[in-house]
C-alpha cells in the first residue's frame, strides 16, 4: 500500500537521498517484538541503519551528506517508527545532533564534525538537557571546561562515537553546549535504561568525572542570544517526536488490520460470516484511520513549514519562526492523541486473543505512552488556544 509518507512516495530529490527502505523496514519488523521484550542495545539494527546511508540525512551536501529536505527526513523517521519506534527515535536524534552542530557550530566546527559524520559514519549520542543541572562545567584557563556530574535521558549514547552535551556553568548560571567523543576519559555510559516502552533507545544516564572539554569543542554559550534560525533546533526535536507518534499510530493500525484480516472472527450477533464485514468493526477501523491520517496531514504541514523556514537561514524572522512553532504544536497534539488512542483501540478491534504476550501488540501503546510524557500536552493546547482566541504566537522555549 503506497500511501503518503511511505518511502516510495517521496519526491525525486528525497528518493535519491534516501533510497529504497523496504529491506530495512522488513528486517526491523521481523524482530521488533522480540527485541522489545529483551531490551538492550540494538547494535546489529543500528548497523543496518548506517549501511542504508541514513546517518547523514541531515548533513548538508557541502559536507558530503544527503542534505535531504525536512519532509523527507521525517517521512523516513515515520516509516521506521511504523515497525520500530525505538530505532526511529535513534535515527531522529542522530539528525538532531547533526543539526545541533549545524546551527551552533562555527565554520571550523561544522566542517570538522559534519564531514567527520560522513567520512567516519559516526553515530551521535545526546546528553543535552538544560533543565538537568547536575552536570557542572568548570571553566579552565585555556578557554575550555571540566565536566563533573551526571545527565539522564541520554538517547543514543550507548554505541555512539560522538556526543553533544549541555552542562551548567555556575559562573553565568546558564548552560554551555559542547561536543565530545563518547569514549573520552572520564565518561561512563550507564546501562540503566529500563522503561515500559522505547526500550532500545540507549537512553540511560551518562556520568562525567573530570572530563576535559577543549575550547574548540564548545559549540554555544547560552548567554549569547540565538538567532531565530538557530532556535529551529527545538522544533526539529519536537517534530522528531511528533513523527514518532504518527508512525506508532500507523504501525498500530497496520498491525490491527493484518491481525483482523488473518485471525478475526465476527461477533456472534453480527449477522455476517467474516470479521471484515462486521459493521461495528468497519466503523472502528474508520475512526482509527481518520485519527491517523489527520495527524499525518498536520505533521507533514509542519514539516514543510520547517523546511520553508530552514531555507531562509539568517533571514528568518522571529514571527516566521513562531508560526512554525504553532504548526508544530498543532501537529504534536493530534499525533500525541492518535498514537495513544489508536494503539489502545487496536485491542478493541482485534479482541482478547490479541493480548497473547508473544505477539507484543501492546508495544505500540507502551512506546507511545513513554514518549508522550516528554512534555505536558496541556501547555501545547494552551498555546494553540491563545493563538485561536487572541492571535498570540508561542514564545521560544526549550519545547516550543
Amino acid at each position: 500500500m503506497n500511501e503518503p509518507g511511505h518511502p516510495a512516495s517521496f519526491d525525486g530529490q528525497a528518493s535519491a537521498a534516501i533510497g529504497d527502505l523496504t529491506g530495512l523496514l522488513d528486517a526491523l519488523r521481523a524482530t521488533a517484538a522480540e527485541r522489545d521484550r529483551d531490551g538492550g542495545h540494538a547494535a546489529q539494527e543500528k548497523q543496518w541503519i548506517a549501511d542504508a546511508g541514513l546517518l547523514t540525512l541531515a548533513v548538508p551536501r557541502e559536507f558530503g551528506g544527503a542534505g535531504a529536505p525536512w519532509p523527507a527526513i521525517y517521512a523516513t523517521i515515520r516509516a521506521i517508527a511504523r515497525v520500530d519506534s525505538a530505532l526511529a527515535h535513534l535515527l531522529g536524534f542522530q539528525c538532531l545532533q547533526v543539526v545541533s552542530v549545524d546551527v551552533w557550530g562555527n565554520p571550523a566546527q561544522r566542517a570538522r564534525y559534519l564531514r567527520g559524520t560522513v567520512e567516519a559514519r559516526w553515530w551521535w549520542g545526546n546528553a543535552v538537557n538544560p533543565l538537568d543541572t547536575r552536570l557542572v562545567a568548570t571553566a579552565t584557563t585555556d578557554g575550555g571546561f571540566r565536566l563533573n556530574g551526571q545527565k539522564g535521558f541520554c538517547s543514543g549514547t550507548r554505541g555512539s562515537q560522538m556526543m553533544t552535551v549541555s552542562a551548567h556553568d555556575p559562573q553565568t548560571g546558564k548552560p554551555i553546549f559542547a561536543v565530545v567523543p563518547t569514549t573520552r576519559d572520564g565518561i561512563t555510559v550507564n546501562e540503566d535504561w529500563n522503561p515500559i516502552g522505547q526500550r532500545q533507545t540507549d537512553s540511560g544516564s551518562v556520568s562525567f568525572a573530570q572530563v576535559k572539554i577543549e575550547a574548540d569543542e564548545v559549540l554555544h554559550r547560552s548567554e549569547t542570544p540565538p538567532t531565530p534560525h538557530a532556535t529551529l533546533r527545538t522544533l526539529v526535536s519536537q517534530l522528531v517526536l511528533t513523527n514518532l507518534f504518527v508512525g506508532i499510530a500507523q504501525g498500530a493500525l497496520e498491525e490491527a488490520r493484518r491481525y483482523v484480516t488473518q485471525n478475526g472472527r465476527p461477533w456472534i450477533s453480527s449477522g455476517v460470516e467474516k470479521a471484515t464485514d462486521d459493521p461495528y468493526l468497519i466503523q472502528r477501523f474508520g475512526e482509527m484511520r481518520l485519527q491517523t491520517v489527520s495527524a499525518e496531514a498536520l505533521t507533514e504541514r509542519a514539516a514543510q513549514a520547517l523546511e520553508n523556514a530552514w531555507q531562509k537561514g539568517a533571514a528568518l524572522s522571529a514571527e516566521e519562526r513562531a508560526h512554525v512553532a504553532l504548526a508544530t504544536s498543532e501537529a504534536k497534539i493530534l499525533a500525541h492523541r492518535a498514537a495513544l488512542e489508536v494503539s489502545q483501540n487496536l485491542f478493541d478491534a482485534c479482541g482478547a486473543r490479541a493480548t497473547h504476550a508473544p505477539l507484543a501488540l501492546d508495544r505500540f501503546w507502551r512506546n507511545a505512552r513513554v514518549h508522550t510524557l516528554h512534555d505536558p500536552l496541556d501547555y501545547r493546547v494552551r498555546d494553540v488556544g491563545r493563538y485561536a482566541l487572541s492571535g498570540t504566537l508561542p514564545d521560544v522555549s526549550l519545547y516550543t
